[in-house]
């Protein structure tokens, strides 16, 4: 999607707030002994409280309101009875639907006490988001984006998931660019536009570069058993600084 009027920004900062207080809300009562169904509630009622809808439930029928993985899942964790400890990586996903309009976010923490190995992973993957959404202005190419990623998971000793990526979002949940890489391919060149509306995710691993689907036929994780740590903000191409609709 490329925002053209008024109207469409103002519903595209509405839902980016929404999923951002969501997550927001599931932050905050993450701790020792909640389940991640209880976590998956929580952010349920947040968006049922602002009118909004379930993106994953709505649009493929997952089982959850929510994508909530631990440890060795790397995404599209499915709510239930795991009890989240102290030490695990948790990763929240939530993706939402107001009026016809699309927002996405997601955020690793390490479960307090954590051990530091695994906060360092997490630290990666936020500067590496944080850095590729500085690249996210009109005319730059987008394969700027994966570089940017790439390089910052190999100056600190990672690897990135070649296999999962952002996308462009709006009036879908998923829209084209329908890959935002998280790593350089020469090819992948085509320049950003004022107003395009991208999910801009980073996956950085401890080793693999590729998930794989569990049995559940959701859950992804890694042959190896690495540690992936995920940051997603849905934004706005602009001229100059981008616009996080999905930070609070």
């Amino acid at each position: 999607m490329c925002i053209e009027t008024e109207e469409e920004l103002l519903r595209m900062q509405e839902i980016g707030r929404i999923v951002a207080t969501a997550r927001e809300e599931m932050l905050s009562k993450v701790k020792p002994g909640i389940t991640t169904a209880e976590l998956d509630r929580i952010g349920d009622r947040v968006l049922d409280m602002h009118g909004a809808r379930s993106a994953p439930r709505t649009e493929y029928q997952f089982p959850g309101a929510t994508c909530i993985s631990l440890n060795d899942v790397v995404a599209h964790g499915i709510p239930g009875d795991d009890i989240i400890c102290e030490g695990d990586l948790l990763n929240i996903d939530v993706s939402a639907e107001k009026n016809g309009y699309y927002a996405d976010t997601g955020v690793s923490l390490v479960v307090e006490p954590g051990k530091p190995e695994l906060k360092a992973l997490v630290e990666v993957a936020r500067s590496a988001l944080r850095k590729a959404i500085a690249q996210a202005f009109t005319g730059n190419p987008i394969n700027r984006i994966g570089g940017i990623i790439q390089d910052e998971a190999r100056r600190n000793g990672y690897t990135v998931l070649k296999n999962l990526t952002g996308h462009g979002i709006g009036r879908q949940l998923h829209e084209e660019p329908r890959h935002i890489l998280n790593y350089y391919e020469p090819w992948d060149n085509e320049p950003l536009k004022e107003g395009m509306v991208l999910a801009i995710e980073t996956f950085v691993s401890t080793g693999a570069e590729y998930a794989h689907e569990k049995s559940d036929g959701w859950s992804l994780t890694t042959t190896d058993e690495s540690f992936v740590a995920q940051f997603e903000h849905t934004i706005v191409v602009t001229s100059q600084i981008p616009i996080i609709l999905t930070r609070i």
